[in-house]
């Protein structure tokens, strides 16, 4: 798994600024906690897991804080990191792949700071760890349903607009791997593009003549076995097998070569991933473990230090 720290550099870095400064205008100032709190008053706050959990996305109480400009004055101690399972008194793991993580207390961090700012920033953490750990526990379970296969999870782009970076971060710290970040990271040609173009070897052309020097990986989204012949003639990278029954997967994997990855796609259900992960493909990818994954309950209380 990729750490927090390693995974937001660059653009990715500057996006999660982006989107915790965009959480915590949307509060606006917090005119309650001004009314009832002195600015020298003080809590401490403890961030508790209410239910089983893998932890994604705890490293973000510390943007926020930083963001705010009051992490020097906000002691922080964390009993949990990214990857780890957070688990109440007597609970289970939810399935194998999170059993297999480091275990933890249901408390995973504690803050001591200023009242104000501690009241400000409890929601905006709290939404950021709950829909990043509801991702990673659902990816988990996928990837647990492919367990003993060669295949391999991806997610998609289907993320929240301005949250893609931390829901890929969070598919990472449940077991799945990246598909691609952006439209130019990874070239591919869906059905829109071959229609236009008038067919797969038509479209593969076009954009190999668009960028004949340093044309990045291409994938070839195929509905049909012709289609996956003509990009097999054309060798892209990778070819998706789109929303095709199981028996025309089984023939079209037949039909593609060593060297030329393979991804199966569409309206992929948990209940179906045993019987895809026979096909033996490289990867199948999943829009639902980021678009609808469930929040883990979290909760942060906060009593005066």
């Amino acid at each position: 798994m990729t750490s927090f720290q390693d995974f937001f550099t660059g653009k990715a870095l500057a996006f999660l600024h982006r989107a915790a400064d965009l959480a915590l205008d949307e509060d606006g100032p917090d005119l309650t906690a001004r009314a009832v709190f002195s600015p020298t008053d003080r809590l401490t706050a403890r961030i508790r897991a209410k239910e089983p959990t893998l932890v994604a996305g705890l490293p973000m109480a510390d943007v926020v804080f930083e963001r705010m400009g009051i992490l020097e004055a906000v002691a922080r101690v964390y009993h949990a990191q990214d990857g780890d399972l957070a688990l109440p008194d007597g609970a289970s793991p939810p399935c194998s792949e999170a059993a297999r993580r480091a275990r933890r207390g249901p408390v995973v961090a504690v803050f001591e700071g200023p009242a104000e700012g501690l009241l400000k920033a409890e929601r905006v953490i709290l939404n950021f760890l709950c829909h990043l750990s509801g991702i990673a526990n659902l990816t988990a379970r996928y990837v647990s349903a492919l367990e003993g296969s060669r295949t391999r999870l991806l997610d998609t782009r289907k993320t929240l607009p301005g949250l893609r970076y931390p829901e890929k971060y969070a598919v990472r710290v449940g077991g799945g791997h990246n598909h691609r970040m952006d439209l130019a990271v990874m070239l591919m040609l869906k059905d829109n593009h071959v229609d236009r173009a008038g067919g797969v070897p038509q479209a593969v052309e076009a954009v190999r003549r668009s960028l004949p020097r340093d044309c990045p990986p291409l994938e070839v989204e195929c509905r049909s076995l012709d289609e996956v012949r003509q990009a097999v003639a054309l060798r892209p990278e990778r070819i998706m097998l789109d929303n095709m029954d199981m028996e025309t997967m089984r023939h079209a994997l037949e039909t593609i070569p060593p060297g030329i990855e393979t991804e199966l796609s569409g309206g992929v259900s948990l209940e179906q991933l045993p019987q895809l992960a026979r096909l033996g493909a490289d990867f199948v990818s999943v829009g639902r473990i980021t678009h609808s994954a469930p929040y883990a309950d979290y909760s942060m209380q906060l009593d005066k230090a």
